[in-house]
This record gives structure tokens, sequence and C-alpha cells, in this order.
């Protein structure tokens, strides 16, 4: 549904973005993740037409952006950072002006904005001027706006933002509902957000692609999940002479509070080295509060991932 080859973008001197390729396929909901100024923004208005590519090729759905670009705007919902509103207008007014501009044909026109103020939780403020509006209720209306000619392919920069805890929640479900009808790209700082409604992450420094994976495979590549915390009750003293004398023990570190303490180790195959601490805690007649296994998240492999680009950088 989208495929880009080798796009790069200047401004001035400036390159943006760095032969960047990908491709999405249909139904699939995509998490571009970076900090600010890595290129997120530039890469969503390249997509949508607003901006040229200096060089490389864009197609949606088979189709040349940069030679057909109003017959993509017609297949593309697009919510940019900042919503697109005229507050003179009411909701309902704007929304049967989005209709028009995107050539929704006119007998479908109060059908769709029907359909959207619906599905956008907008109802109670249909009639009301976008001017008075919140800015939770606004974003919605610019997702409305956004869905309006059922895209085929649905661009969101922030989609959330502003928004109270209930009102992201309706919008997540909102996402996740267009699943299986079309082809969705969003952007946010949030990572849980990303981790509970993409597919598959696009994570992007400097205007590079640093990582582009499933959900799945992003996190299970981490290697978060090679360590291990043991909780122990004891002596610190003596739990420090038991680590001591487990041979191969790779610790990465122990933080103690009062009689309690908190080791991390580094997760074997086998995990011998676990067992061989826990018999001996026992044995020295500690105690053992918990013992896990690190899940890995994506904010950590985020993290990982921009800490590891920057040295090969320098």
């Amino acid at each position: 549904m989208i495929v880009t080859q080798n796009v790069t973008k200047y401004f001035g001197k400036f390159q943006a973005l760095k032969n960047i390729s990908f491709e999405i396929s249909k139904g699939e909901i995509v998490g571009c993740l970076g900090q600010n100024g890595a290129g997120k923004t530039t890469l969503m208005r390249l997509l949508t037409s607003y901006l040229p590519a200096t060089s490389g090729k864009i197609l949606i759905g088979g189709i040349d952006v940069s030679k057909n670009s109003l017959s993509i705007r017609r297949k593309i919902g697009y919510l940019p950072e900042t919503p697109p509103l005229y507050v003179n207008m009411t909701v309902r007014g704007y929304l049967k002006f989005a209709a028009r501009l995107k050539d929704v044909p006119s007998r479908q026109q109060c059908i769709q904005v029907d359909r959207v103020t619906e599905e956008c939780h907008l109802k109670e403020v249909e009639n009301k001027t976008i001017r008075i509006l919140s800015k939770g209720f606004r974003q919605r209306v610019g997702i409305a706006q956004a869905i309006i000619n059922d895209p085929d392919v649905l661009i969101l920069d922030e989609p959330t933002s502003g928004l109270d805890p209930i009102q992201i929640l309706q919008v997540r479900q909102l996402i996740q509902n267009l699943r299986s009808q079309r082809t969705v790209l969003l952007s946010t700082h949030i990572l849980s957000e990303i981790e509970q409604i993409a597919q598959r992450v696009l994570i992007i420094r400097n205007g590079e692609i640093l990582a582009d994976a499933s959900m799945e495979d992003l996190l299970s590549g981490s290697d978060m999940r090679k360590k291990v915390v043991v909780r122990v009750r004891g002596d610190k003293p003596l739990i420090e002479k038991i680590l001591q004398g487990i041979n191969n023990l790779k610790q990465i570190r122990m933080d103690s509070s009062e009689d309690i303490h908190c080791i991390g180790l580094e997760k074997t195959g086998s995990g011998e080295q676990t067992s061989a601490l826990c018999e001996q805690v026992l044995k020295a007649g500690c105690q053992i509060l918990e013992i896990k296994e690190l899940k890995p998240t994506l904010e950590n492999v985020f993290l990982s991932l921009h800490s590891s680009g920057a040295k090969e950088s320098q």
C-alpha cells in the first residue's frame, strides 16, 4: 500500500531525510518513533504530497506521489500535529466542508458526517462552534475530517496530543477498529501508545531508519529478556559473600534498602547461576522474596537504539 524507495529530502543544505526505504502493507498499523527533529513529520508530509521529495520515489496504492498528487490526496486521510480547523465554523459545518473538499458525493456527505461524529464521539458538540471546544475535542474533530472520505491510508501525526486519559483510550480503540479497513501510519511521543496500537515500528534518528520490525520481533530481540532480578532479605555482607562465591555469575547491580536487596543478573541459557544463588541464599538462612525475568519494553528498545546510534555517529 505504501512504498518508499531511497527517499531523501533537503531543506537548503540541511538533509532532513536520508535514503529512507520501507514498505507498509494494506491493513497494517505502523508506529513511527523518533526524537524531535528526527524527520517524522517531514516523512509524513512527503507521503501526503504536502512536500515534494528531493530524490527517491513514493508510491501509494501503486500510484507515484510526485506524478499524481491529487489522486493520492483522495486516497489519504491526514491529521497533522496541529489540526487544520476553521474555528468560526460549527463542528458539523466544518465536517460537511471537509467532505466537499475531499470529493465525497453530495448524497453521501450527511451520511459520512453522521458516521464520523459517531465514531469520534462528537455528537454532543456537533452544533457548537469549534472555537469554544477544548483541545481534546478539537483533536477529535481533526481525526473526523481525516477519515470523512473513507481513505485507504490514514496518516496521523500525534493523534492523541492534548487528550485526557478517557479520550486517549477512545482514540486508541478507534484506530484499532480501523485496522481491517485501511492502512494506518501514526507518529507519537507516547511509547506505550505505539506498543498498544501498532503491529510494527519504524524508529527514525537524524533522518535515517534505525529499526523497521514487527513489535514482537523488536521486543524479543531486546537484550532485556536476558536479565533476571532476585530480591532477597538478609545481611548485606553475607549476601555479597554469596555472590562472590558463585562461579560465572554475571551480576549487573545490587540495590539495597536496609535488609532487602535487589540483585540484577544477566540470565544464562540454563539459568544455573540463578539457581545456585537461590540455593546459597536459602542455605545461609536468608529469604527469597521475588524472582522475575525482566520483560522488554518499547521504551528500553528505543533508548538502546538511540544510544548505540549516537555512539556510531561519533
